[in-house]
């Protein structure tokens, strides 16, 4: 099962660390946001990755194609014009690195990589923010439900889009932003099947906009609630606090080994 990342935005509101460098790549322990999220999913076996490039697209391909030269010992065989890697890979990770445009949407993101998800269920998450998620049971979740999608609900003040959820945990209404409203929020984390492409028009679409708001209008749109940890990484704030979870030794993510 492919596991989408959306890794294109500018990242405003965390300029100071965006200013040479996509949001994703900023670190958390001497580790990308990226790395950590993806680590997230590859404790649960899925480790095949498409990644959707934007702002500063060139940057995160470099990452991953200098990543054994950045976390390995190196030999370097001049006369023979060859270089060797010391030491066993620790990550088996497949990266596909497609650059969905600089101004693209969320939507339109998702929509442009519908060719390389092998047309069937595959994962999304957004490149900011992580979890104590099990990400094998959302999945089992998802595919229980019959759904064409679904999003991981964690409770969270209301300067977040709010989902409202019924008794079976479906999502009945998605809507945006609202003043001083507590409950449930997209998590991201979810779990799509293709037919969710259909609901998308274009670049121009914000998938959490009518894409999920239509779903849940057509009762396609179920919630995985997680009550765990989650927290994205929107301010310098949060980006500090997360690294102090980290250096602590007890960051809640962190659920590899």
């Amino acid at each position: 099962m492919k596991v989408v990342i959306l890794a294109g935005g500018f990242g405003t509101r965390l300029s100071e660390a965006t200013q040479n460098i996509p949001k994703p790549l900023v670190e958390i322990g001497e580790r990308p946001i990226l790395w950590h999220i993806m680590k997230i999913y590859a404790a649960a076996g899925f480790d095949d990755f498409v990644v959707c490039c934007g702002y500063k697209s060139h940057v995160v391909k470099q990452y991953f194609v200098d990543y054994f030269v950045h976390n390995y010992d190196v030999k370097v065989h001049l006369g023979d014009n060859k270089i060797e890697y010391l030491g066993n890979a620790s990550e088996r990770w497949t990266v596909t690195l497609i650059d969905t445009g600089l101004e693209t949407m969320t939507g339109g993101r998702i929509k442009r990589i519908a060719d390389f998800v092998d047309n069937s269920t595959f994962c999304v998450t957004y490149g900011d923010g992580v979890a104590d998620i099990d990400v094998r049971a959302l999945v089992d979740y998802h595919k229980r439900s019959g759904k064409l999608a679904t999003v991981t609900a964690v409770p969270s003040p209301g300067r977040f889009g709010i989902l409202d959820l019924d008794a079976a945990d479906n999502v009945t209404r998605f809507h945006e932003k609202p003043d001083r409203e507590m409950g449930w929020i997209n998590g991201g984390f979810f779990v799509l099947e293709p037919g969710v492409f259909d609901y998308i028009d274009g670049d121009k679409t914000s998938f959490e906009r009518e894409p999920l708001e239509r779903l849940a209008r057509d009762e396609q749109l179920s919630a995985y609630r997680h009550h765990g940890f989650w927290q994205p990484m929107d301010t310098l704030r949060d980006q500090r606090e997360l690294e102090r979870l980290w250096l602590s030794g007890k960051a809640p993510w962190k659920i590899w080994q």
